[in-house]
């Protein structure tokens, strides 16, 4: 039909009829409470395939009263053997009947065990969950492999080239000096010896208990899912006993602000023959809010307002950026080899924070740049940059909701700390909401906190932590102060 135009239907050809959502309740998160405090909760998604998973309200930042490192050493011993399962490779056989993989990541408040597999294999992936997370056999050889390879884990995180799991450990202890958040997330070395069984019982019998606990899956049915939880996860006697162990840590993170840093020669780090320059990397940060307040969409939005990345983008230098580390920072300073912007938020407190990476010999000068960012925070936001960051916000969490496994720990996480889920839709409706007299006030109230700092590399020109912290308490953000500051 060479004459139709492409605005037109064409003749003859029937009606198209196109397929619609039964109903919106059809597709949002359903939660139901057994009767020993477990919590299950699913989302129905289109597809063969499911991801389910047990969260646990447990992580490095509840080993208060144990030795630190216990969190880690999990993460290593999990689906290892257990009551059913002789070792790895039968759960792995097992998985792979379902076409299934596993994992399991710890973080300071989170840790997570996961299966994706066929959702025909639903009972198998609760039953063997239930196994891995209530009946581990923790044998001393897999005790001293995990040993093994928390060790040379260790080493390689001083070695790698890129320092921001350091960098992100170094400036989590200066914000929560000794406390919650700020506990060690990996184990540290001279206690990776003295974690046992007993040990680990005795953590396991305070945490993992069913009501800290959230059976979470994507892609099954919720009347399913609930039917497996009840055969597996009701009335389960895990393999360390039903005495009770020490009392949960329910401490509220405590923030200080300080400073951590650590002298290292960094002229030798390469990833291959081509010699890496040698930098120094600085990380500062102040404190944001906990996920579950109102200010925590603001504070995303302004974390999206500020951005940037590496000194290198593949579309040229600077070209199409528009975040303001790009802008007023790395298209300015070519000697800047990196500066982003990092927000983590937990259940009581959050934290903004600028990463940059320089030449040693600039680092004065680098610290300024940075002080000076945060202060520009407090000043007027264009309305065209607020509507960029809201529009690239709501873009990265529906393009990041594209992924079964994302949905999954989503949908976890929230029920996991609020016993309910907001859905993305209304999240953006929220996102759309932020103004400009939001982003001012939330950063008005964090820089009214003293900072905190983490160092890494060569230190010498490196401000006094007085220095950075009387440049941040400028009222008036006016820019010749800063300069005295450091000069």
């Amino acid at each position: 039909y060479p004459s139709v135009s492409l605005t037109c239907p064409l003749p003859g050809v029937p009606k198209a009829v196109f397929a619609a959502a039964e109903s919106r309740e059809r597709f949002e998160t359903r939660v139901t409470v057994l009767e020993n405090g477990l919590r299950v909760a699913s989302q129905n998604k289109f597809g063969q395939f499911c991801t389910v998973g047990l969260l646990v309200n447990s992580g490095s930042r509840h080993e208060a009263k144990y030795l630190s490192g216990i969190s880690h050493f999990l993460e290593k011993l999990a689906f290892c053997s257990t009551a059913q399962f002789g070792s790895k490779d039968e759960i792995l056989l097992t998985l792979e009947k379902h076409g299934g993989i596993c994992d399991c990541q710890a973080s300071r408040d989170t840790i997570m065990y996961a299966v994706s597999a066929d959702a025909r294999g639903l009972d198998t992936v609760v039953n063997l969950l239930a196994d891995v997370t209530l009946q581990p056999r923790l044998s001393d050889e897999e005790i001293e492999m995990t040993r093994m390879a928390i060790k040379f884990e260790l080493e390689d995180l001083n070695m790698r080239p890129d320092p921001e799991p350091l960098l992100t450990e170094m400036i989590h202890a200066a914000a929560f000096r000794d406390n919650t958040v700020g506990l060690n997330r990996f184990c540290p070395v001279e206690n990776a010896d003295k974690i046992d069984r007993d040990v680990l019982h005795s953590y396991l019998s305070s945490y993992y208990t069913p009501d800290r606990m959230v059976l979470a899956g994507v892609g099954i049915e919720h009347e399913h899912l609930v039917e497996c939880a009840r055969k597996y996860l009701l009335g389960v006697q895990p393999v360390w006993g039903s005495g009770q162990g020490r009392a949960v840590d329910r401490s509220v993170a405590q923030y200080t602000g300080g400073i951590v840093k650590v002298e290292k020669d960094m002229s030798d780090v390469s990833l291959g023959p081509t010699p890496i320059p040698e930098l120094t990397h600085i990380m500062i940060g102040l404190e944001s809010c906990s996920f579950l307040e109102d200010d925590f969409i603001p504070f995303a939005v302004l974390n999206m307002m500020m951005g940037g990345g590496g000194s290198f983008s593949a579309g040229g230098p600077g070209k199409g950026m528009f975040t303001r580390l790009y802008l007023n920072v790395l298209n300015r300073h070519h000697w800047m080899y990196n500066a982003t912007s990092y927000h983590h938020s937990y259940e009581d407190t959050g934290l903004l924070c600028i990463h940059a990476s320089a030449d040693p010999k600039q680092v004065r000068e680098m610290v300024e740049i940075i002080t000076r960012e945060f202060i520009l925070m407090a000043g007027a936001v264009g309305e065209v940059e607020l509507e960029r960051a809201k529009t690239q916000l709501k873009s990265m969490l529906m393009m990041n909701l594209e992924s079964r496994p994302v949905i999954f720990e989503d949908v976890g996480r929230q029920v996991l700390a609020t016993n309910t889920r907001k859905l993305p839709h209304e999240l953006c409706a929220l996102i759309s909401q932020v103004k400009p007299t939001d982003i001012k006030r939330v950063v008005t109230k964090m820089l009214h906190k003293k900072p905190a700092v983490a160092a890494l590399g060569d230190l010498t020109d490196l401000p006094t932590y007085e220095h950075i912290q009387a440049a941040l308490s400028s009222k008036d953000g006016r820019l010749p102060r800063l300069y005295r500051l450091f000069r």
